[in-house]
């Protein structure tokens, strides 16, 4: 199952939403507050609890400076995924967009696709939003 995000304009350099993406604890500001809790993190890697209970780890993996970010899932993730981040140059602004690759069955797919597609527009549209304060 692939999931890409709606992309966002983001008001600010490259490099400035690249240092901000790369720090894995910064993740924390794109979720959804009210549908998230037991948030935890540390350099290289972090996990939360989404609603309905399942605890989503996610470790830092690949970085190619400027343009792409990879993070994979965790030990003990209901199934493996990468979530990779990819930023383009546009003047002096930046696109992002979230792109989620999952190995799963397609009863998984069916009901997690929607909700998944959500969280990931809503991550992009936060990422942009994050930048305009």
């Amino acid at each position: 199952m692939v999931i890409e995000s709606v992309p966002a304009l983001v008001s600010k350099d490259i490099a400035s939403v690249y240092s901000f993406l790369t720090n894995i604890q910064h993740l924390k500001f794109l979720l959804p507050e009210d549908k998230i809790s037991d948030w935890n993190a540390d350099e290289y890697s972090c996990s939360f609890k989404i609603q309905g209970g399942i605890i989503i780890p996610l470790v830092m993996k690949e970085q190619l400076p400027f343009h792409q970010i990879q993070m994979v899932s965790g030990v003990k993730s209901p199934f493996p995924f990468t979530l990779t981040v990819f930023l383009e140059e546009e003047g002096s602004n930046t696109r992002g967009k979230l792109v989620f690759d999952a190995k799963v069955g397609k009863t998984i797919q069916l009901i997690a696709q929607k909700p998944l597609r959500n969280l990931f527009d809503s991550m992009s549209q936060r990422l942009a939003k994050h930048f305009e304060q």
